[in-house]
């Protein structure tokens, strides 16, 4: 049996749990679970980071013990996990006494193989991201992770020869690609890491809550060394005991730290250099996703345009809110949360595409067959039953190497093309009519065992993402006891004779106005709009801070002013602002309740992202936020045409 040890990032506790917190640990759940599906032994990791000057800062404003806010918060997030209907095997706070023993053994081995010493720090220090800011990194005198002000400390610390490991960590880049995911996070490190790297001071003494730096109690250690620390603390690292040792030596190094982007130098430079340091295995992959943005910003309560999960999941029902976010956000890059959308996909994909399915099928088993599941005659499967098991046995093996590669949107896309495939199917063979001609009984059977099937598989295979969703359909078809383990998972395996259980509704219809959906997501503590964010907030198109798409009437007026035969003409290097490149078209879909657009994802060559075509201009429309535009031409204002090319060149390719 193959191990597997995932960990989300360790939450800090100066806000409560929102959206992004929420998503990181849904997607660590629904590949913990298909580990476990595959047959894999798999510890999944999660928790809260407690420690900190910000901590200490944000109990005071509270006006109650650090010890007390830690545990109130701490709670909030723990608590959260239920919520969501997470999976994971252990809950760690930094702390418990298991951490600070953990914590000071890995400084003892770091500090007695050379690599600490003792110095005195002046410079900038940012407490928001409880980092230490080189002069050469501020922008504009603030934080270049955050945007928020730093402060000039002056105080004795002990450092950490973090310089001496710049060669060390590019050369395992090299020999690892995969060791940081998406390779533009990849990228990124590797060019801070060819800029040279300064040693960094690990200790304070301007405060008193964190880990005492061992033979020194003065010192506190740095919030990063405590913090990244955990994830050798939750499988045994530290405790001296025979069975922790054992699960140590099963589960380290770990296969996947989750995280998001704003925090991958610490996960892929100081936590590799470290474990470098104390001669120690480096985790295998770092895997970093992308920010939920609302308002063009990304979540967070001092902006005050955080969505809680909870409203959602009370109005929407969990396994819906999971869906939502696994199908929207492609791993890696920041994604919109739209009421809109969230609207649209309930009602198109899970009301009517999934739930209609299942509702079709069950109903008519029962009605037909008197509820249990037919033994097909195999001279009655034609070309349409072997077509729909053979793209069922290639959705098995699609969804689990998409899982495995944290494609949670492949994945998904890939089962709801079969599950649009099978109702299709459905409608073509037209059982209620075969139901009515006894001689086409052959037929029927062959028809609702094959569509029974297919719901079968479509059921084990959301599992990872809906796990309720999965067992009320297993328990509708009747073979609720277990799932079926997906090293055997495949089509034309669903017993005859099974006898269906009772008919349920998975996703009734909701009658709720968008108006009233984005009520839901509005902090009643917004602070009044400023100007803008700070500065590098990404902005989509349309949004306040930037120009809207202009109504048809204002475009009309504005290609009113110089018709065709008196357009100026455009310089060169007016021509060379414009940059063209060639994309591939990677999936297509329909813009849930619109007629007119399509939702493209492409292949740039630089990066994948989502393009809305049957637009004029970058926007957000329906829900969907469009990164780019598609050129076309419409002859006599007819059918618009993809422009095309006679030999495709590489995505990326520069139009000149």
């Amino acid at each position: 049996m193959s191990r597997f040890y995932i960990t989300t990032p360790i939450y800090y506790i100066n806000a409560e749990p929102h959206l992004g917190h929420a998503y990181t640990t849904m997607v660590a759940d629904a590949v913990a679970r298909a580990h476990r599906l595959m047959g894999d032994d798999v510890y999944f990791l999660t928790g809260t980071d407690e420690h900190g000057q910000k901590v200490e800062r944000a109990a005071q404003k509270a006006g109650v013990s650090v010890r007390a806010f830690a545990d109130r918060i701490s709670q909030r997030f723990r608590d959260m996990l239920p919520l969501l209907n997470i999976s994971n095997d252990d809950f760690i706070r930094t702390t418990e006494p298991r951490h600070y023993a953990a914590c000071q053994e890995l400084w003892r081995r770091v500090r007695d193989r050379g690599f600490i010493y003792k110095d005195k720090y002046q410079g900038w220090y940012c407490t928001v991201d409880e980092v230490f800011v080189p002069e050469t990194q501020l922008e504009a005198g603030r934080c270049p992770l955050c945007g928020n002000a730093v402060e000039q400390i002056a105080e004795e610390s002990y450092f950490f020869r973090l310089s001496a490991f710049g060669q060390p960590l590019i050369e395992h880049y090299r020999r690892h690609p995969d060791f940081v995911e998406p390779s533009v996070r990849r990228n990124e490190m590797l060019a801070f890491l060819e800029g040279g790297l300064e040693d960094l001071s690990v200790s304070r003494t301007s405060f008193t809550w964190g880990i005492p730096v061992p033979d020194d109690p003065a010192h506190v250690m740095y919030v990063w060394f405590d913090a990244l620390t955990n994830y050798m603390t939750a499988v045994g690292w530290g405790a001296g005991e025979p069975t922790a040792s054992q699960q140590f030596a099963r589960f380290w190094p770990a296969d996947v730290h989750l995280i998001g982007k704003e925090i991958v130098r610490q996960h892929a430079i100081y936590w590799p250099a470290f474990l470098m340091a104390a001669d120690m295995p480096l985790p295998r992959h770092i895997m970093s996703h992308g920010w939920w943005l609302m308002d063009g910003a990304k979540m967070s309560k001092s902006r005050g345009n955080v969505v809680r999960p909870d409203d959602y999941v009370e109005k929407f029902g969990l396994d819906a809110v999971r869906y939502f976010v696994f199908r929207e956000m492609v791993f890696g890059q920041d994604a919109s949360f739209g009421d809109e959308a969230v609207l649209g996909r309930y009602s198109a994909d899970l009301a009517n595409d999934l739930g209609n399915l299942a509702s079709r099928v069950t109903t008519m088993v029962h009605r037909y067959c008197g509820g249990v599941v037919p033994s097909p005659d195999p001279t009655a499967e034609g070309p349409a039953e072997r077509e729909l098991r053979s793209a069922l046995d290639v959705l098995v093996a699609s969804v689990k190497s998409s899982l495995m590669a944290f494609q949670l949107s492949v994945a998904l896309r890939a089962i709801w093309d079969v599950i649009g495939a099978t109702n299709r199917y459905i409608v073509a063979k037209e059982p209620w009519k075969l139901a009515k001609d006894g001689g086409q009984r052959a037929d029927l059977e062959a028809t609702l065992y094959a569509a029974a099937d297919a719901l079968r598989v479509i059921a084990e295979l959301v599992a990872p993402f809906m796990p309720d969703t999965s067992s009320r359909m297993l328990g509708m078809l009747g073979v609720a006891a277990h799932h079926t383990a997906w090293t055997t998972l495949r089509a034309g395996t669903l017993a005859a004779g099974t006898k269906f259980g009772a008919i349920d509704a998975l996703f009734p219809r909701i009658e709720l106005s968008v108006e009233e959906l984005r009520r839901m997501s509005e902090d009643t503590n917004r602070p009044t709009p400023t100007a803008g964010p700070p500065t590098g907030s990404p902005q989509p198109m349309g949004s306040p801070q930037s120009p809207a798409v202009p109504e048809p009437a204002a475009r009309a007026a504005a290609g009113a002013a110089a018709p065709d035969g008196e357009r100026p003409l455009l310089s060169i290097d007016d021509f060379m602002k414009v940059e063209l490149r060639v994309a591939k078209v990677l999936t297509a879909e329909r813009v849930p309740k619109s007629t007119r657009l399509l939702k493209l994802f492409v292949d740039t060559g630089v990066d994948q992202r989502t393009i809305v075509a049957g637009i004029a201009e970058a926007a957000k429309l329906m829900g969907v936020e469009s990164n780019g535009m598609v050129l076309a031409a419409s002859p006599d204002g007819g059918k618009p045409l993809l422009v095309g090319f006679d030999e495709p060149p590489p995505p990326g390719t520069r139009i000149r």
